[in-house]
């Protein structure tokens, strides 16, 4: 069978990942982004001629980066520096003390234990046991498989293992499941932000989120030079198995004939052909008929209440004072309820919204030198309604107004006026991903069947198969980098002809 010729439409995580698994197994592969650099949702901002990390921050589940480059014969190790953080995240309180949340259990349980009290601590212990079998149960036959019905779900993890898949906590929500484990509602709120971390309210998302509690333990690592470095060295892979790039080159549409994607049109006029085609975007976006009309059968549209979280952020410049940061830090107000019901209710932000911040001269070796300016992102969760009321400067100045002093009542103080600053709000995230209102994580996991609500690898159109964030297994960097591992393994079997439900790879524990 000749090499096929193969268009990966985007070069964020996904794309770069399919591009070098699809280029090593003998495809030809170009990668086409209308931006200047690979990275997607992993942009980098200039702020003052320094460069801020202004997306995903988080670097997880190092096994899957493993499996990519050692499939290639080659070492993660060996295109990136990284260091394993010591402390997970920081948080606060703005009516009730500080915790340090870190990667060993026993140092976890004991600062637990001197917050919260030893009741609370052994609840803890428990609480990682309980997220480790799920992760254990889910870890290869959801995470790191083709999307699974809920049937095939079951026979994958196999019938006689079935009480696994209810220890798994399916239909109970996460905040609920954590009341089983914590009294002190601080303790609750911590571990019920695993669920924005998919763009969910912890009120609606469903317990088994609870695995990511083990996913942060088995090591949350910090690059050396920022999250785009990631991006950079898939794209290194990728070329070094023959795959082409074009950034700068916007696509028009996905040419589809005969019901089967055949390549694609730019803006410019050129016209390339493809025996298939990866798109690596929202997928909102084909449904849309952005991509063209005949590439909307390809995927359901999102509907507005089935998005996920948008954010206000604002990449900082700047000073601070008081409270010490680590690399992450969240910053807690009382009534969390509230910030959810208030966002996907009332399609607003509440006045006292949790904030993020990622410190990021900071969690490693160096230390930024006292009154010097360093490197923040700081982000507020917002409802994804970017394309229908749009926030103006001075709506996310009144935004930004209550988010800085939420931390300066926590005893952090950054000096903006020292400083420079750039804003994103949700119109803003929408203008970048089209199509999305500024949704940041795809379509939403409420309920049961809500992680069975992404679409797979394989799009309705015959030839098209889809990567990134708003695919399964779902958002985030490795996520979205093990969601382009499948497209790149369905399109290769499809045209050999096999048909598997299951594509082996090397997992983590």
């Amino acid at each position: 069978m000749p090499e096929p010729r193969v268009i990966v439409v985007g070069a964020g995580m996904g794309g770069l990942a399919a591009a070098a698994d699809l280029a090593r197994r003998g495809a030809r592969v170009t990668v086409l982004d209308r931006a200047d650099a690979p990275g997607g949702k992993m942009r980098r901002i200039e702020v003052d001629d320094v460069g801020i990390d202004g997306g995903p921050t988080v670097f997880t589940m190092k096994w899957i980066f493993d499996g990519l480059f050692g499939d290639a014969g080659q070492r993660v190790e060996d295109h990136l520096t990284l260091h394993k953080a010591d402390i997970l995240a920081r948080h606060a309180w703005r009516r009730g003390g500080r915790l340090d949340l870190f990667a060993d259990v026993g140092r976890s349980a004991e600062a637990i234990g001197d917050f919260a009290g030893a009741r609370e601590a052994a609840a803890y212990r428990a609480f990682c046991t309980r997220a480790q079998g799920i992760y254990r149960t889910l870890v290869g036959p959801f995470i790191a498989s083709e999307r699974p019905s809920q049937f095939d779900l079951v026979r994958r993890i196999g019938f006689a293992h079935v009480d696994s898949l209810v220890r798994t906590s399916p239909f109970a929500t996460l905040w609920n499941a954590l009341g089983e484990h914590f009294a002190d509602q601080r303790l609750r709120q911590l571990f019920a932000r695993y669920a924005t971390y998919v763009g969910c309210s912890p009120f609606l998302a469903p317990a088994t989120l609870m695995l990511i509690a083990h996913v942060e333990q088995e090591g949350v690592w910090l690059v050396k030079g920022g999250m785009r470095r990631v991006a950079e060295a898939v794209r290194g892979l990728a070329e070094s198995q023959g795959a082409v790039f074009r950034f700068g080159t916007q696509v028009q549409r996905i040419r589809v004939e005969r019901g089967r994607a055949t390549g694609v049109d730019l803006a410019d006029g050129e016209r390339i052909e493809a025996d298939a085609v990866v798109f690596n975007g929202a997928p909102d976006a084909l449904a849309a008929g952005l991509l063209g009309d005949a590439a909307r059968p390809a995927t359901d549209p999102v509907p507005r209440e089935a998005r996920t979280l948008s954010a206000v952020t604002w990449c900082v410049h700047a000073p601070t004072e008081g409270f010490t940061l680590d690399h992450h830090n969240v910053f807690f107000a009382e009534d969390y309820r509230a910030e959810f019901e208030t966002i996907f209710r009332r399609r607003a932000i509440v006045p006292t919204p949790t904030v993020y911040i990622c410190a990021q001269d900071r969690g490693g070796i160096d230390r930024p030198a006292p009154g010097a300016r360093e490197r923040l992102l700081v982000l507020v969760n917002a409802p994804p309604d970017g394309d229908r009321a749009p926030m103006d400067a001075t709506a996310t100045e009144v935004v930004a107004g209550h988010a800085f002093a939420l931390l300066r009542d926590c005893g952090l103080t950054i000096r903006r006026e020292d400083g420079a600053a750039v804003a994103t709000t949700p119109a803003g995230f929408d203008a970048l991903f089209p199509a999305t209102g500024g949704a940041l994580y795809g379509r939403l996991g409420h309920g049961f069947n809500g992680s069975f609500a992404r679409p797979g690898a394989r799009s309705a159109v015959a030839g098209l198969y889809l990567a990134g964030g708003g695919v399964h297994p779902g958002p985030g960097v490795p996520m979205a980098t093990m969601s382009g591992r499948l497209a790149a393994a369905r399109l290769l079997e499809d045209r050999a002809g096999r048909r598997r439900t299951v594509i082996a790879m090397k997992v983590g524990r």
